[in-house]
């Protein structure tokens, strides 16, 4: 169950989603004409090679590689991730101390005229700004980092309300996405804090009776369940499941991320009745259509695990480990598997000590290998 919140904070993780390069995108025919070897950097990113971006941007820096005005922020973003990705905070607010103002006239296009005729607008990207946000609570400034996100959330919501007036379509949909996400991530901030009643009020803010967005709803439901609503989380989890009846919401998620957010939705009902015998059935449906599906691998060892039979859950993980180690290797789950290990095994730190060599080999470049208490 502790893991479900983990799922909605992997939109914070993967930042690909955010675009960092959407401003010009529709004026190229590939991605690599839009920023110089982009498609490499994000290539790195993908595989949590975080290093090998860092050296990357020094390169094109020192070779004076990138052109334009937008190619150096959008380096910046990247050397600012990869900077908190290997949890080197300092050196990325440092990185971010270097720019001016984001509402800065050095970051509009129309101070450019060579380089982007008849344009206009900021050419920051929005992860450069949703950075800007997170770094001071990396820092030990939570508070600084939760009045940046919600000025963030004042921004864009500002954006949307000027397109919804000229009825710009595509760039509607586009900033309403942002706006789920920054809800998510500032909501996300409030749950590792308990705030739930801070959690809920946000969430119902953008989530109306008729909203088409299972994630939302579906978090809706879990800070029901958690603020002891099991009816009303019943509910919601209701109508993500109608979602799918009635063929909505494909913008949204593919078919099988659909179905497993369904099942895992399910699978939390039983879990707060303890039958964890139906949420292993609903996480090995979702493992079936997916094997990657963290979340379920995760969750079926620890309903295993509750119902006394460690070694099957034990099995699970291990599994998983050798199966798709780039999507399984994330430190809940590793955490997890050496706790079962400490309760299962007398021999635990040669197991463990095993575990941390293979880790040693295959783990990305931000992975914490202190996890594995070692």
């Amino acid at each position: 169950m502790e893991q479900e919140s983990h799922e909605e904070e992997t939109l914070a993780s993967n930042l690909q989603s955010l675009s960092f390069s959407d401003p010009l995108t529709n004026q190229f025919n590939s991605f690599n004409d839009l920023c110089y070897e982009i498609s490499s950097l994000q290539d790195l990113a993908s595989r949590g090679s975080w290093r090998s971006v860092i050296d990357k941007v020094v390169r094109a820096r020192k070779l004076s590689l990138l052109r334009k005005p937008h190619e150096h922020l959008i380096y910046l973003s990247y050397n600012v991730l990869a900077l908190m990705k290997l949890r080197k905070f300092g050196d990325a607010a440092e990185e971010l101390d270097s720019l001016e103002d984001f509402d800065s006239s050095q970051y509009k296009y129309e101070s450019y005229p060579d380089h982007y005729p008849n344009r206009s607008g900021s050419m920051v990207p929005f992860a450069l700004r949703w950075l800007h946000a997170e770094i001071p609570h990396r820092l030990g400034k939570r508070q600084e980092t939760l009045d940046r996100l919600y000025t963030l959330l004042d921004f864009i919501r500002t954006k949307l309300k000027e397109r919804e007036s000229k009825s710009m379509d595509v760039s509607i949909e586009r900033w309403k996405k942002r706006e789920a996400f920054l809800v998510n991530s500032i909501s996300s901030h409030h749950l590792s804090h308990k705030e739930f009643g801070v959690c809920l009020t946000l969430l119902l803010s953008l989530v109306d009776f008729d909203s088409p967005d299972p994630v939302l709803l579906s978090k809706l439901g879990y800070i029901q369940m958690q603020l002891g609503d099991l009816e009303g989380s019943k509910g919601s989890f209701n109508r993500v499941e109608n979602l799918i009846k009635q063929g909505n919401s494909g913008e949204f998620l593919d078919e099988v991320e659909f179905k497993n957010l369904v099942s895992r939705n399910k699978a939390l009902i039983y879990l707060v009745g303890k039958d964890y015998v139906s949420a292993v059935r609903e996480y090995d449906e979702c493992i079936e259509r997916d094997q990657s599906d963290v979340v379920a691998i995760n969750n079926k060892a620890l309903c295993l695990m509750y119902s006394r039979d460690l070694s099957d859950s034990i099995k699970v993980l291990e599994s998983a480990l050798e199966r798709v180690p780039t999507v399984a290797l994330n430190e809940t789950l590793v955490v997890n598997l050496c706790s079962m290990y400490e309760l299962a095994y007398v021999n635990q730190a040669d197991i463990k000590k095993t575990l941390c060599n293979w880790i040693a080999r295959v783990a990305p470049d931000d992975f914490d290998s202190s996890c594995t208490r070692n």
